[in-house]
């Protein structure tokens, strides 16, 4: 029931403020996403030493991330939506054709301007010089962007198929809270070794 109430709740703010609420939700499951990254790190850490409280900082880093993101993310997926449409007309079956076009350009186009973003908005809020985020970017740009490509097309496929437009971001971003794990414990152990 309190389930019923919440995608009411949400759908109703969707209707009324698109981005605000894809901006909040987008900034609080990135938010979820980097505090389980810490969890995990403080529990698979072996060194007591180097087991840390939680970092808050990092979080609200994960939050602004987020936040700034999904307003974006939900006008790339009406510009997917209307580009690359899955039925034509009162049609009773799904383009697979259109389908994969919406897929391979999410993954060619948008995964890599979003890794670009993480890298560069991370370096910039954690108060990284120019150099630095260079080389960050140099260093994990390659690796995420291949993970990226073994991950999300299927999670995507599976978003542009069966969710609902209001609800792909949240969709995306839920699943991104173990994304956000992987991009959280990479850039941590970026930081780790400066």
């Amino acid at each position: 029931m309190a389930s019923l109430t919440i995608a009411r709740a949400y759908q109703h703010f969707f209707d009324t403020h698109p981005n605000r609420t894809l901006a909040f939700t987008g900034g609080v499951l990135n938010a979820v996403g980097d505090i389980v990254a810490q969890l995990s790190q403080n529990v698979l850490s072996e060194d007591k030493e180097r087991r840390l409280g939680w970092d808050v900082g990092r979080t609200l880093r994960f939050f602004c991330f987020g936040f700034g993101l999904s307003p974006l993310l939900g006008r790339w997926n009406i510009f997917l939506e209307r580009r690359f449409p899955l039925c034509k007309r009162r049609c009773h079956r799904t383009s697979f054709k259109a389908l994969s076009k919406r897929v391979a350009a999410d993954q060619l186009v948008m995964a890599p301007l979003g890794l670009i973003l993480f890298v560069g908005s991370m370096g910039v809020m954690e108060f990284r010089s120019a150099a630095q985020i260079r080389e960050r970017y140099a260093d994990m740009y390659t690796t995420a962007l291949l993970a990226n490509w073994k991950v999300w097309p299927i999670a995507q496929l599976i978003n542009f198929r069966y969710i609902p437009l209001p609800y792909r971001i949240p969709f995306q971003s839920t699943c991104g809270v173990f994304w956000t794990l992987y991009l959280s414990l990479l850039n941590a152990k970026w930081v780790l070794l400066q």
